[in-house]
């Protein structure tokens, strides 16, 4: 009977392993070599060492584009910031708050592809919505996404708004889970509401925090659709993100080995600034 269990056990890990070592493994593994090549999908890769990686540090669009994708990532502190003022406030108990909660949780099951669309209109500088209401209080409504000065504070408006749905449903199952008994305690002391929520609503919620904070940060990192769709990454490089430089040397240019050292450099950033919060997490995260 034990070795039966362990052979079903076996064979029900297999599975995942398999997968894993088909579609992520041996790809990467692949990719690591074709990042030392000459190679464009077309003929066979011709090793040259580290050419790939010396390009890299040489081009300016490189770095152009890695600060353009660090730039686009302002919406994070922007958007937690939002999603646990919102959490605080459906964490009330008023009249109809189950609809507001499945109002801001909607977009996080929508398509990104039709509200990346129905954003490009809402920013458009002609018929948009956003200038068609500043009309009325007497602001004329920049070019947003046509505009060198404007195009990557439209995306991250647009970053923040993509991003509440998830962050609210998260940080309010956070603050749900606070005991009410340190609050009462709090009470007693004479804390004000303000000491309360810094004292022991954010120690509380920081695991939930650091969380949203390293998830964010891997996905605004690796951020691609949303650019092509809206900005196509102009005007002039402007929203070019590191991700959508390295999709068109991938499948524009046919730079695959060029494409590749660049998405290892990106996995090693995300992976340094990954090990870092975690590092950093000792000093501002609590767990228990």
């Amino acid at each position: 009977m034990k070795h039966k269990e362990y052979i079903w056990a076996y064979l029900f890990v297999a599975a995942p392993i398999l997968g894993f070592m088909l579609f992520a493994l041996i790809p990467l593994s692949y990719s690591v070599y074709v990042s030392f090549t000459d190679y464009s999908g077309y003929t066979a890769p011709v090793f040259n060492g580290g050419d790939n990686y010396v390009k890299l540090v040489k081009d300016e669009l490189f770095w152009k584009t890695l600060l353009n994708t660090f730039y686009a990532a302002l919406s994070i502190p922007i958007g937690m910031a939002l999603a646990l003022g919102f959490a605080a406030a459906l964490n009330q108990k008023i009249h109809g708050i189950r609809f507001f909660r499945t109002m801001f949780f909607l977009p996080t099951i929508s398509s990104i592809i039709a509200l990346t669309l129905l954003w490009k209109w809402i920013f458009n500088d002609t018929y948009g919505l956003l200038n068609y209401l500043l009309q009325f209080i007497g602001i004329q409504g920049p070019a947003w996404l046509s505009s060198e000065l404007w195009a990557m504070p439209a995306m991250i408006i647009q970053g923040v708004w993509g991003s509440l749905g998830i962050n609210i449903v998260l940080y309010l199952a956070a603050l749900q889970g606070v005991p009410s008994s340190f609050y009462e305690a709090a009470e007693i002391d004479g804390a004000n509401r303000w000491e309360k929520f810094r004292h022991i609503t954010i120690p509380c919620i920081s695991p939930t925090t650091l969380y949203v904070l390293i998830t964010s940060i891997i996905g605004a990192l690796q951020d691609y659709p949303r650019f092509q769709i809206m900005t196509e990454g102009g005007p002039n490089y402007s929203t070019t993100t590191i991700v959508y430089y390295l999709f068109q040397n991938a499948f524009r240019y046919m730079e695959m080995g060029f494409a590749s050292a660049m998405a290892w450099i990106l996995g090693f950033i995300i992976l340094a600034i990954t090990v870092l919060n975690f590092y950093l997490s000792k000093r501002w995260v609590h767990y228990e």
